[in-house]
Protein backbone atom coordinates (compact mmCIF):
# COMPACT_ATOMS: atom_id res chain seq x y z
CA UNK A 1 0.00 0.00 0.00
CA UNK A 2 1.39 3.34 -1.03
CA UNK A 3 -0.26 6.52 0.08
CA UNK A 4 0.83 9.99 -0.76
CA UNK A 5 1.85 12.43 1.96
CA UNK A 6 -1.01 14.69 0.83
CA UNK A 7 -3.56 11.90 1.34
CA UNK A 8 -2.05 11.05 4.71
CA UNK A 9 -2.31 14.71 5.80
CA UNK A 10 -5.91 14.94 4.57
CA UNK A 11 -6.86 11.82 6.51
CA UNK A 12 -5.06 13.06 9.63
CA UNK A 13 -6.91 16.41 9.46
CA UNK A 14 -10.21 14.61 8.95
CA UNK A 15 -9.69 12.32 11.94
CA UNK A 16 -8.55 15.23 14.10
CA UNK A 17 -11.52 17.40 13.12
CA UNK A 18 -13.98 14.54 13.62
CA UNK A 19 -12.54 13.80 17.04
CA UNK A 20 -12.64 17.43 18.17
CA UNK A 21 -16.16 17.91 16.82
CA UNK A 22 -17.50 14.79 18.54
CA UNK A 23 -15.80 15.69 21.84
CA UNK A 24 -17.19 19.22 21.62
CA UNK A 25 -20.74 18.04 20.94
CA UNK A 26 -20.60 15.46 23.72
CA UNK A 27 -19.17 18.05 26.14
CA UNK A 28 -21.98 20.49 25.32
CA UNK A 29 -24.49 17.68 25.91
CA UNK A 30 -22.97 16.85 29.29
CA UNK A 31 -22.96 20.52 30.36
CA UNK A 32 -26.60 20.84 29.28
CA UNK A 33 -27.43 17.71 31.27
CA UNK A 34 -25.96 19.35 34.36
CA UNK A 35 -27.83 22.61 33.70
CA UNK A 36 -31.14 20.76 33.21
CA UNK A 37 -30.56 18.51 36.21
CA UNK A 38 -30.50 15.33 34.14
CA UNK A 39 -28.64 12.42 35.69
CA UNK A 40 -26.54 10.09 33.53
CA UNK A 41 -28.36 7.27 35.32
CA UNK A 42 -31.77 8.42 34.05
CA UNK A 43 -33.25 6.40 31.18
CA UNK A 44 -31.97 7.75 27.90
CA UNK A 45 -34.39 9.03 25.28
CA UNK A 46 -34.79 6.88 22.21
CA UNK A 47 -32.80 7.79 19.14
CA UNK A 48 -34.58 9.74 16.45
CA UNK A 49 -32.54 11.20 13.62
CA UNK A 50 -35.36 13.57 12.76
CA UNK A 51 -35.43 14.97 16.32
CA UNK A 52 -31.74 15.95 16.49
CA UNK A 53 -32.05 19.36 14.75
CA UNK A 54 -35.08 20.31 16.87
CA UNK A 55 -33.34 19.19 20.07
CA UNK A 56 -30.22 21.18 19.22
CA UNK A 57 -32.19 24.35 18.49
CA UNK A 58 -34.06 23.84 21.79
CA UNK A 59 -30.70 23.27 23.56
CA UNK A 60 -31.77 19.82 24.77
CA UNK A 61 -28.81 17.71 25.88
CA UNK A 62 -29.95 14.60 24.03
CA UNK A 63 -29.65 16.36 20.66
CA UNK A 64 -26.00 17.20 21.26
CA UNK A 65 -25.25 13.78 22.73
CA UNK A 66 -26.84 11.88 19.83
CA UNK A 67 -25.13 14.11 17.25
CA UNK A 68 -21.80 13.66 19.03
CA UNK A 69 -22.22 9.90 18.91
CA UNK A 70 -23.15 10.02 15.22
CA UNK A 71 -20.06 12.09 14.43
CA UNK A 72 -17.96 9.61 16.43
CA UNK A 73 -19.35 6.72 14.39
CA UNK A 74 -19.20 8.52 11.04
CA UNK A 75 -15.61 9.77 11.30
CA UNK A 76 -13.93 6.41 10.52
CA UNK A 77 -16.38 5.78 7.67
CA UNK A 78 -15.61 9.15 6.12
CA UNK A 79 -11.92 8.27 6.49
CA UNK A 80 -12.49 5.12 4.44
CA UNK A 81 -14.38 7.12 1.80
CA UNK A 82 -11.57 9.70 1.59
CA UNK A 83 -9.04 6.88 1.30
CA UNK A 84 -11.13 5.29 -1.46
CA UNK A 85 -11.06 8.53 -3.41
CA UNK A 86 -7.30 8.84 -2.90
CA UNK A 87 -6.71 5.26 -4.00
CA UNK A 88 -8.83 5.72 -7.12
CA UNK A 89 -7.00 8.91 -8.04
CA UNK A 90 -3.67 7.19 -7.37
CA UNK A 91 -4.61 4.17 -9.48
CA UNK A 92 -4.42 1.72 -6.58
CA UNK A 93 -7.23 -0.60 -7.58
CA UNK A 94 -6.60 -3.26 -4.95
CA UNK A 95 -6.78 -0.79 -2.05
CA UNK A 96 -9.79 0.89 -3.65
CA UNK A 97 -11.50 -2.52 -3.76
CA UNK A 98 -10.70 -3.08 -0.08
CA UNK A 99 -12.20 0.33 0.75
CA UNK A 100 -15.35 -0.48 -1.24
CA UNK A 101 -15.61 -3.82 0.56
CA UNK A 102 -15.34 -2.10 3.97
CA UNK A 103 -18.05 0.41 3.05
CA UNK A 104 -20.25 -2.41 1.71
CA UNK A 105 -19.90 -4.46 4.91
CA UNK A 106 -20.78 -1.45 7.05
CA UNK A 107 -23.75 -0.63 4.81
CA UNK A 108 -25.07 -4.19 5.04
CA UNK A 109 -24.63 -4.09 8.82
CA UNK A 110 -26.57 -0.84 9.10
CA UNK A 111 -29.37 -2.13 6.86
CA UNK A 112 -29.64 -5.34 8.88
CA UNK A 113 -29.51 -3.39 12.13
CA UNK A 114 -32.27 -1.05 11.01
CA UNK A 115 -34.36 -4.02 9.91
CA UNK A 116 -33.95 -5.75 13.27
CA UNK A 117 -34.77 -2.54 15.16
CA UNK A 118 -38.17 -2.27 13.46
Amino acid sequence: MTTTPALDRRIARLLTAGTYLSIGLLAIGVVLMAIHGVSPLDPSPTFGLDRIPTDIVALKPEGFLWLGLLVTLATPLVRVAVSLHGYLVGGERRMAAVSVAILAVVTVGVVIGLGVAR
